[in-house]
């Protein structure tokens, strides 16, 4: 964070000063809310949560070397004590950000916005100093921590926005007012929780209604290929660029196609110029992800050249997300049991698909989360999919929900031994230790509440009898 002293931080957040000896001690290390990440300067931000209270921790925290911590109680040390903490947090996120004239560049979508996000920040950080939300700590606690790392260096801000309902995205927006706005798509993640796509587009469309005017620089990066993404061009006054694959995208690929190992490689075309582009990343549906980057760099300045370039060299930032390793024994398991809906399922399956080319592929796939009367349907349609691709075997882990994706297979033709309904993670992982053969390439995906990462987990320690070789 920039340097501040306690007693401006105290009158930015509205908080009273509780045993300071010296507000104009400042704050010259980072804000964090983990009392293991403090560093001598830090500011503690105490949370009163369900199972752990933050402010029980502020005397180790202070003892460690953070300046003060930002409670709703005094703590008997260094503190400044406001009503709330989350909209302390967020008045002094909006007061930084102020102060640091970095371009915002802020992006929303139902999925893929943590590879995107990924992207992004490896292409932008190739032209000045970057900055970006880690992992996918894009909620009203992490997108403002994030927002404080910054610091007076830092020229390019990209910030990651979820949301759960209408309204919240416009609450991020406030704290950090972006310039350049990027929509992904409108899905059905969550759907259960919105009631439907119509206020998704509602909620995720709230990020381009913040951006400002055209003439005041702002940007909206929109799929083309997306209608209710599209149509979101009508919600502002900003700039409006597409990407896509559609002929009238600004940003589009052309003569996509697959490796062998199923790697995206593409023609990337640009208002000033092309270029050849092959990800290291897997799976088709990296080439939208990666055309939405090279449209905010492209806004941003930079040439096709060295946009293709660095997407060329982007690799996986944040875990669990098609992580491809192969084992010893020749085995490669795809771990992308971060989180799961029915479009991100899809692309994982295709991808798996054209990875397994001249294998056996496995499809180890549990619930997805909040679909509401969606889920029967779409659990369903994923069980089908998997047999359309010909993926050789379906593994479905776990309750109600993975019966429906092995009911599906079974009823699209997945007869015999083609899928299987296992009760939990142990049980696959037995079934797969006993029936994997070099090869082979295992998919493991499934919503972040399931915890199938544990699969993929034991399926590598399993085969290193060497080194695990990551590629």
């Amino acid at each position: 964070m920039i340097a501040l002293s306690l007693a401006e931080i105290a009158a930015v957040v509205g908080g009273q000063t509780h045993d300071i000896p010296d507000p104009s001690a400042r704050v010259t290390g980072p804000v964090v809310r983990d009392s293991r990440e403090v560093e001598p300067g830090s500011l503690f931000v105490a949370f009163a949560g369900e199972r752990v209270d933050g402010h029980d921790f502020a005397a180790a925290v202070v003892e460690a070397g953070a300046a003060a911590v930002l409670a709703s109680r005094p703590v008997g040390v260094p503190a400044i004590v406001v009503d709330d903490v989350q909209t302390a947090l967020g008045a002094l996120a909006r007061h930084v950000v102020d102060k640091l004239g970095a371009t915002l560049v802020a992006l929303t979508g139902s999925a893929g916005k943590t590879s995107t996000k990924d992207l992004v920040a490896q292409v932008l950080r190739r032209a000045a100093p970057t900055v970006f939300t880690p992992g996918s700590l894009n909620n009203e606690i992490g997108l403002p921590l994030t927002a404080l790392s910054a610091t007076e260096e830092t020229k390019f801000l990209v910030l990651e926005m979820g949301a759960r309902g209408i309204g919240h995205i416009r609450y991020l927006t406030g704290l950090t007012p972006p310039r350049i706005g990027l929509v992904l798509n409108v899905g059905t993640a969550h759907i259960g929780e919105f009631g439907g796509r119509e206020q998704i587009a509602q909620a995720k469309g709230e990020l381009v209604e913040a951006l400002p005017a055209a003439a005041d620089g702002g940007v909206a990066v929109l799929n083309a290929d997306d209608p209710l993404v599209r149509a979101m061009a009508s919600r502002t006054t900003a700039k409006v660029v597409l990407f896509g694959e559609s002929d009238e995208a600004d940003v589009r690929a052309e003569n996509v196609r697959l490796t062998d190992s199923g790697q995206p490689s593409f023609s990337l075309h640009t208002p000033s110029g092309c270029s050849d582009v092959t990800m290291r990343l897997y799976g088709e549906h990296h080439v939208s992800n990666a055309l939405a980057a090279a449209a905010v760099a492209h806004e941003l300045g930079m040439s096709v050249t060295e946009i293709a370039t660095a997407l060329s060299e982007a690799g996986s930032l944040s875990r669990w997300r098609m992580e491809v390793t192969e084992r010893p024994d020749g085995v490669t398991i795809v771990n992308d049991a971060y989180n799961a809906n029915p479009e991100s399922m899809r692309a994982a399956l295709r991808a798996l698909a054209a990875m397994g080319k001249g294998g056996r592929t496995w499809a180890v796939l549990g619930k997805m989360a909040e679909l509401g009367d969606e889920a029967l349907a779409e659990h369903d349609a994923v069980g089908r999919l998997a047999v359309r691709l010909n993926v050789s075997k379906l593994v479905a882990v776990g309750g109600i929900e993975a019966s429906w994706l092995q009911l599906g297979a079974y009823n699209e033709g997945s007869w015999g031994e083609e899928s299987v309904h296992v009760s939990d993670a142990q049980a696959a992982v037995d079934l797969l230790r006993s029936e994997l053969r070099p090869g082979d390439v295992v998919l493991v995906k499934a919503s972040r509440s399931v915890g199938l990462e544990s699969v993929a987990q034991a399926l590598l320690a399993t085969g290193a009898e060497g080194e695990v070789a990551v590629r």
